[in-house]
């Protein structure tokens, strides 16, 4: 039997709700035809937000979204997405395919959505092709409460009142497509940049900068040396990639090895945050800056016969697992790490959902983030799994990876199950309560194919159910569980 023991006489730390954040990048049919389809559109659609879609994350309970890139946001000049639309400036997307970028989403439309959605901005802006001004000035037009040009120009586009911005991104992978800059260079445009994104009255915005590109250990050096004192967070990127950035295999066309690899490198994340975490330390003891993974995710080639630089891909039961097990990870590691946001939220990557026409899709990762939810702003418990260790030589993992915290009185344990055949009987045990388990309920997530998905035609493949768990004794349960699960169980005192 495997065992998981969560020690309940200590709270480590709280789990941020923005661990659960997501990404919206112009790129592919994220922004439009994703969350954007006009107010004159046939789609049901809430001012031109498409319905079905705010919906699927209002259920999840979406904390933060990200935007407008990624690599598209060091080219994003944000005045020309602003004023009427027959007068903004159309451009090509040079990052991602080719295609016209038409401006019909801009600053307004993203505040507006995160209203809709009641979540908070997170804006990156342009140090790769922008200016200190023109930074400065995005950030007064959004948030300045007072007479100066950019908050008439606000109001004379039909919004009188600031909006609240919560965060800010002062670049986007300066290390690659945001300049190929040295980590000394961007040191110095960021301590510049960052000095005129101004805190106007109350608004105290939560000041990013930018990371390295997963294990780029000097450049965290770099930027923790030189500018610590002047961030809140410092981002990291890390996509899990099977086999390889030059031979990737699609997310449904893939064999018992791809399996175990996926999971082996999603895995690799526990080594980027301890790691970085420990030369954050190195200057800043008390972990006051942020570790922010505003990147993450599976990246598969894309879906046959659709544009390669749309980044269109299925989500099956396994990008499920690794969703699982990364957020596990970022739990376990919640003092550190206070902001996440998965690539991305629409028709992109590691997409929550998915859509095509008038139909949408809740894939496997949706499920996880719902079936995830008690984690956000519980107070996390330090737990230690006992279980095998499965897959081939070269590709080794745990079977069972797990996150456990608690609300007051109702804990919960979330756990991925990497077992490919069989069932596992699992203990649950909570060490040093203060009380007795009364009730204790489960849901899983799981499938008999490995590279089943939801799809338009059969949306519910996959779907979240529930799990028989039975109590025994005063402070442990148990349950059977079967082969490729995300399992969570609650249980109250």
């Amino acid at each position: 039997m495997d065992s998981i023991v969560v020690s309940c006489d200590k709270d480590l730390s709280k789990i941020s709700k923005d661990i659960y954040g997501h990404f919206s990048e112009h790129l592919g049919r994220c922004i439009y035809g994703g969350f954007w389809v006009g107010k004159n559109s046939d789609i049901p659609n809430i001012n031109g937000y498409r319905k079905d879609v705010v919906e699927a994350f209002r259920e999840i309970e979406i904390p933060n979204l990200r935007w407008p890139g990624g690599c598209f946001a060091d080219e994003y000049h944000w005045k020309d997405g602003i004023g009427p639309y027959e007068t903004r400036k159309k451009m090509i997307n040079t990052h991602w395919g080719g295609v016209v970028e038409d401006n019909s989403f801009g600053t307004h439309e993203f505040l507006g959505l995160c209203e809709v959605l009641g979540c908070k901005p997170y804006i990156n802006g342009n140090v790769g092709s922008g200016t200190v001004q023109e930074m400065s000035e995005w950030v007064e037009y959004i948030t300045f409460d007072g007479e100066s040009p950019m908050s008439r120009l606000r109001e004379e586009n039909g919004h009188k009142k600031p909006w609240k911005l919560d965060m800010f991104g002062v670049g986007n992978e300066n290390w690659g497509c945001g300049g190929n800059m040295k980590p000394e260079h961007y040191a110095n445009l960021y301590r510049n940049y960052q000095t005129y994104v101004r805190q106007y009255g109350k608004n105290k915005i939560f000041k990013i900068a930018c990371g390295p590109n997963s294990s780029d250990w000097n450049w965290t050096e770099v930027l923790m040396r030189e500018c610590s004192s002047l961030m809140d967070g410092l981002s990291l990127h890390h996509y899990t990639v099977v086999p390889n950035w030059d031979n990737r295999t699609t997310a449904t066309d893939f064999g018992e090895n791809e399996w175990f690899l996926a999971l082996k490198n999603a895995g690799f994340m526990e080594t980027l945050v301890r790691r970085h975490d420990e030369i954050m330390s190195k200057y800043d003891s008390e972990k006051r800056v942020a570790l922010i993974v505003d990147e993450w995710g599976m990246w598969h080639a894309v879906e046959p016969d659709t544009n390669p630089g749309f980044l269109y891909q299925q989500c099956t039961i396994r990008d499920a697992l690794v969703a699982g097990l990364t957020l596990n990870i970022f739990n376990n590691h919640s003092d550190r790490v206070r902001c996440a946001n998965i690539a991305q939220a629409v028709n992109v990557l590691q997409s929550p959902v998915l859509t095509e026409g008038n139909k949408i899709v809740k894939t496997p990762t949706w499920y996880v983030f719902h079936m995830y939810k008690n984690h956000m702003d519980a107070e996390l418990l330090a737990s230690s799994v006992a279980t095998n260790q499965v897959g081939p030589e070269d590709a080794r993992v745990a079977a069972i990876s797990a996150s456990a915290s608690h609300k007051k009185n109702l804990y919960t344990v979330t756990f991925t199950n990497a077992e490919l055949k069989g069932e596992k009987q699992i203990s649950i045990s909570l060490a040093n309560i203060k009380g007795k388990i009364k009730e204790a309920k489960g849901t899983i997530l799981t499938s008999k194919r490995m590279t089943a998905c939801n799809t338009f035609s059969k949306p519910e493949n996959i779907k979240e159910e529930n799990i028989n768990v039975t109590i025994c004794g005063e402070n442990e349960v148990q349950l059977k569980v079967p082969a490729m699960s995300v399992v969570t169980v609650e249980m109250k005192l």
